[in-house]
Formats: C-alpha cells, structure tokens, sequence
C-alpha cells in the first residue's frame, strides 16, 4: 500500500517483543565499529559493511559472512563504504565509496564499467544508505558532522546512464524504501536527525520524485531511525533504532503505515546501538538479520555492552519473506 497519508506514531494495546539472537561477532574491534547494511549474498552468505574500521578512521570493508560456518572473510576498501551489494556477477558488487559509486571486484581491487561522482563539490560528505530498486539503486550521503544539512538522495540507474538528484537539505539519509500499488510508487526516506520517515511520489522511469510527507513521525523518542525495510505486503515497515543512551537493548520495530502502532518489537541484548535490518532465509527459514554498532563508545561502555558491533538474527513473525535479490549488471561491465 503506498503511504500517501501523514500519521503520527501510534502504539498497538500489545506489540509482541523478541530477543534477538547473536548470529555474528567479530574479533577485530574494528570490525565492531559501525556495521551495516546486511544483504543475501549467494546461497548460504550474507554480506555486510563496515563502514569505518574506528573513530578516525577513513577505510572501511565489505565483509561476506558464511552463515553455515560462521566463518567471515573481510575486503578492505578504499575509503569508507556506505553501501556494497552483490551483482548478478558473483566477484563483482556495486558499492558507495565516499563519493563514488560504481562495480567494484574485491578480489583485485579494481573498478569497473560505469561509476559517478557524487557531491564532489561538497565539503564533509560521503555516500551512505542504499537501496536496490530493479535495475536502480536510490542512495543519499551523511554530513559527516551530523550537524549540516548538506547531503542529498539519489538516483541512479546505470543501463541507461539516468542519474538524478531527488533531493538535498538532508543531513544522515538513511532508510529507504519503494512502494507500489494502482499504478503509483512512493519513496519512503529517513533523514535520521528529523526522526521522521518521508514518503515522496516517485516516477521510477524518470528518476524524479514530488513533494514529500510525512509517513511516520517519531519525533520525542531519544533513539535515531536508521535502515529501514518493508514487509512483503508492503504495509508496515521495520526499522533499526541507534540509541546512543546506555540502555540494556537495542530494538528494530515494526510499524504499521496506516495506523503508525508498533506491531513488534525485536530486542538486541547488550547492544543498544541497531543500524539496519534486514530479510533473509537461514536453512529456508524467514529471518530477521540485524547490525549493530559499537560506534561512540567508551571502553567502560564497551563493557556494559559485550554484544556492541555485532550481527543479530531473530524470527521474522511472518512465512512471506522473499529475500532481496542481486543487482543486474549492466551489459559490458
């Protein structure tokens, strides 16, 4: 269902709660970081970003979790990625690095086919958040002050070279969501710092979007929204919740688009800090995959929270999941 209509943030009488899993937790604490981005990547894989190895850093990876082994191999980058999906090629990926965006191969660190530059005449941004809309990608960028409104959203469709600006003024896109239905589409976003999820009419042949919504608007909580997928049915959304407090958990929620009530609750245990969820099967069963940061933490925090930075698994509440799939590679590439 497209959601066309603002509502605020509503409550159901008794949203159902479930602590996640650990699924994954890296040894290196640079790994632990800011993780995000989770995504099916081959049978039996997931593949995720790191997006900065520490505070100062500016390198990050793409990492590839084999989720029969639990074993995790790590790409170092060159630069800080905000997004890295796999293709229909299996050792090539399309990535956000910095300010590039492009068909990356891990394996040989080179660059391939059609990049673009993004936002190379702004000062203090770099490419965050993605999305994967058929033959599309929709990405935004961060302030990386997380002050100024200067970072933008993005359209990019390589097969044809359309590239598009959808909008500017943000300061941490984040997010990012298409619905369909009747013949129309709308963009939901999430700028993390208004703590409001957009929802913009989309022409998704041009690459242009309308004036935007108000879908959600959770405004007075003390954590930030940050990725955000939709259900199946396309009638609530989830969403991760970076919650810089010192809090026992961290939590995803599910929300309903027409009501705005919290429909579940997915708890992260010793990790405040969510970053993103994701679907995925796991041995053909639906799951929830969640990332998780370490990111702004004090060692003394570190300690109180042993499970910052690490990846999470829990029921999906629901048998529809159909996993994202790969993006087409562009003929030549």
């Amino acid at each position: 269902m497209v959601a066309w209509a603002a509502v605020g943030p509503g409550q159901s009488a008794t949203p159902e709660e479930l602590d996640a899993q650990l699924l994954f937790q890296a040894d290196d604490p640079a790994l632990e970081f800011l993780p995000e981005g989770p995504y099916p990547c081959g049978h039996g894989r997931l593949s995720w970003v790191a997006i900065q190895h520490g505070e100062s850093a500016v390198q990050g990876s793409l990492n590839v979790l084999d989720l029969e082994t639990g074993r995790n191999v790590s790409h170092l980058l060159p630069g800080r990625p905000g997004f890295a999906f796999p293709t229909t090629d299996p050792g090539t990926l399309v990535v956000g690095c910095e300010k590039k965006v492009g068909f990356y191969r891990p394996e040989t660190g080179e660059w391939s086919g059609p990049t673009i530059g993004v936002e190379t005449e702004v000062g203090g941004t770099i490419i965050n958040d993605g999305l994967i809309h058929g033959d599309a990608l929709i990405f935004g960028t961060k302030d990386l002050g997380f002050r100024t409104p200067r970072a933008g959203l993005y359209f990019w469709r390589p097969a044809d070279g359309t590239f598009t600006r959808l909008a500017g003024g943000q300061t941490c896109s984040n997010g990012k969501v298409i619905l369909e239905e009747g013949g129309r589409a709308a963009l939901l976003d999430i700028d993390t710092p208004t703590r409001k999820v957009l929802s913009y009419p989309m022409d998704l042949a041009s690459g242009r979007v309308g004036p935007p919504r108000v879908a959600l608007d959770l405004g007075g909580d003390p954590a930030f929204p940050d990725g955000m997928i939709v259900t199946p049915d396309g009638r609530s959304v989830v969403i991760a919740f970076y919650d810089p407090r010192d809090v026992a958990f961290g939590q995803a929620r599910q929300y309903g688009l027409e009501s705005g009530a919290v429909e579940i609750v997915w708890r992260t245990p010793g990790s405040p800090r969510v970053t993103c969820p994701q679907w995925v099967r796991i041995g053909g069963e639906p799951r929830l995959v969640l990332t998780t940061a370490a990111e702004h933490m004090s060692a003394e925090q570190r300690e109180r929270h042993p499970r910052a930075g690490a990846l999470f698994v829990a029921d999906a509440r629901r048998d529809d999941i159909v996993p994202p799939g790969p993006f087409p590679l562009p003929a030549g590439v």
